[in-house]
C-alpha cells in the first residue's frame, strides 16, 4: 500500500488491527546504518554548498539533544552529515514510519503521534540518552514551517531536558524552506547554511529552572528565510517559484476574503478583487496594492485576524470531511464521511459510517495542530491524534483553509492558557 492509496475499511476493522508499538525500545543507530545516512545526504549537501559553523561544541561527546528547526527533508541531511561518525536517534511521526519501519528502527529512530501527550516517548528518549549514551534529535516545532519562520514550541520541553539532565545542542538552518517550500515540494538550486551550537552544558542544565531552559531553547530556535534570503540576494528564478503560496496566504489583505486566492508561476492572485503580487527572485513581494512585502508579515497577520475573530467569539470552522485512520506503519484507510466543528470549546468530530466513531478534544489538550497541503495527492487535510491512532481529516469544500484552522487551535489554547 501507498500513501496515496484510497483504501476504504470500515470503523470496526480498522479497531481491530495492530497498533503501533511505541513500547518497543528503540536503538542506537546500527553501524551498517550510517555509511546509508552518508550516501543519501553528501550529494545534496555538496551540491548546496552547505556551510554549517559549529560554536561551543568543541570537546562534547553524546550524549546529548539535539534539537533541530525544521524546514524539508534536507533538514536530517544536514544533521547526518555533522554528527558523524556519530549519528541521533530521531522522533519521527508514525507516518514517516509507513512502509519504512524496520529500517527506520534499525535508524533509531523513535515513534511519536503528533501534538499529543506521550509517557512512552519520554521513556525511550531516555533509553537512548541514559542507558544508550547516544544522540536524540528531536524536531520540536513537530511540522514543516509554513513560511519559513519559527512555530511555537511546547511548554513541556523545558520540562523534559530538565528532567533528561543532559547538554543541548541547537542546529538552526537558513534556507532550507527556500529550497523546498512546504507549500510546494519542487526543489529549488540555492544554496543554504548552518548554525550548530551547545546552548547549554549539563551544568547550566543543572543550575537553571525548566522555565529558563524553555526561555533558552525559545530565544535560540528564531529564524526567519525571507530576510536571510534577502539580506544574502540568495536568487531563486525558478518560474514556479509562487505557486502553492496562496496555501498559507489564504486570505486578502485588499478586500479581506478568505476563499478566493490562488496563485500561478511567479503571482500570487486573489480571484475575488483581482489584485496580484508578484514574488521577487529574492523573495519579496510587488504590488500595486499597499499591502505586505515580506511574506511571514501577511502570513502573521492572517494569525492577528483570527486572534480578533476569537476575542470577538465569532471564531468558527466547520465542514463535511473525509477521514483517513492510521493505526500503525503499515496501512491508511478511508473510514468515510463525517462532520468537523471547531471552536472555543475545542473540537468535536463525528462520523457518519461509525455511531461508535467520535473525537471530543478540549482545547487545552493540544497547543497546535498539524496540518498538510495536497497530502499524497488527496487534498489539504489536519490531523488529529489519539494514543492509539492518527485520523487525517480532509475538508470536502477545500476552499476551507485548513493553515486558518492551525491559527485557530493555537490561538484558542492562547486565549484559555493567558485567561488562566
Amino acid at each position: 500500500m501507498k500513501l496515496s492509496d484510497v483504501v476504504y475499511k470500515t470503523y470496526e476493522e480498522v479497531a481491530e488491527m495492530p497498533r503501533f508499538d511505541f513500547a518497543k525500545r528503540t536503538r542506537k543507530t546500527s553501524q551498517f546504518v550510517k555509511p546509508l545516512l552518508f550516501l543519501l545526504s553528501f550529494v545534496e549537501y555538496t551540491k548546496r554548498k552547505t556551510k554549517v559553523t559549529k560554536i561551543n561544541m568543541k570537546g562534547l561527546k553524546p550524549p546529548y539533544i539535539l534539537l533541530c528547526n525544521h524546514n524539508a527533508y534536507f533538514d536530517f541531511k544536514v544533521e547526518a552529515m555533522n554528527l558523524l561518525p556519530h549519528a541521533a536517534s530521531n522522533v519521527v511521526a508514525v507516518d514517516g514510519f509507513f512502509n519504512r519501519e524496520n529500517i527506520l528502527r534499525l535508524g533509531g529512530s523513535i515513534g511519536k503521534r503528533k501534538f499529543i501527550n506521550d509517557p512512552l516517548l519520554v521513556l525511550n528518549i531516555k533509553h537512548i540518552l541514559k542507558n544508550k549514551k547516544g544522540i536524540v534529535g528531536i524536531y520540536p516545532e513537530a511540522r514543516y514551517s509554513f513560511v519559513g519562520t519559527n512555530s511555537s514550541l511546547p511548554d513541556s520541553l523545558g520540562k523534559m531536558v530538565k528532567m533528561l539532565d543532559v547538554p543541548v545542542v541547537v542546529l538552526l538552518n537558513h534556507g532550507h524552506h527556500l529550497s523546498q517550500p512546504f507549500w510546494n515540494l519542487k526543489k529549488r538550486k540555492n544554496r543554504t547554511e548552518s548554525e550548530m551550537t551547545q546552548i547549554l552544558t549539563k551544568e547550566d542544565v543543572k543550575k537553571l529552572s525548566a522555565e529558563e531552559i524553555s526561555d533558552k531553547i525559545n530565544s535560540a530556535i528564531v529564524y526567519d528565510d525571507y530576510a536571510w534570503q534577502k539580506q544574502n540576494n540568495i536568487i531563486i528564478d525558478e518560474p514556479f517559484r509562487a505557486e502553492g503560496l496562496h496555501l498559507p496566504l489564504f486570505k486578502c489583505p485588499v478586500c479581506k476574503d478568505e476563499h478566493h486566492m490562488t496563485s500561478k508561476g511567479t503571482e500570487l492572485i486573489c480571484e475575488n478583487c483581482q489584485s496580484k503580487w508578484y514574488l521577487t527572485e529574492v523573495g519579496q513581494l510587488e504590488s500595486k496594492t499597499d499591502t505586505f512585502t515580506h511574506i511571514p508579515d501577511w502570513f502573521n497577520w492572517q494569525r492577528a485576524e483570527v486572534r480578533k475573530e476569537i476575542e470577538a467569539g465569532t471564531y468558527h470552522f466547520e465542514d463535511d470531511v473525509m477521514i483517513d485512520s492510521l493505526p500503525n506503519a503499515k496501512g491508511m484507510y478511508r473510514l468515510g464521511k463525517g462532520h468537523v466543528i471547531h471552536n472555543q470549546n475545542g473540537f468535536l468530530v463525528t462520523g457518519e459510517f461509525s455511531p461508535k466513531f467520535k473525537i471530543e478534544m478540549k482545547p487545552q489538550e493540544s497547543y497546535s495542530l498539524h496540518v498538510e497541503y495536497s497530502y499524497f495527492g488527496k487534498g489539504n487535510c489536519f490531523i488529529l491524534s489519539t494514543l492509539n491512532d492518527s485520523y487525517f481529516i480532509y475538508p470536502i469544500d477545500q476552499k476551507n483553509s485548513v493553515t486558518k484552522l492551525y491559527f485557530g487551535v493555537e490561538e484558542v489554547f492562547n486565549n484559555l492558557k493567558n485567561k488562566k
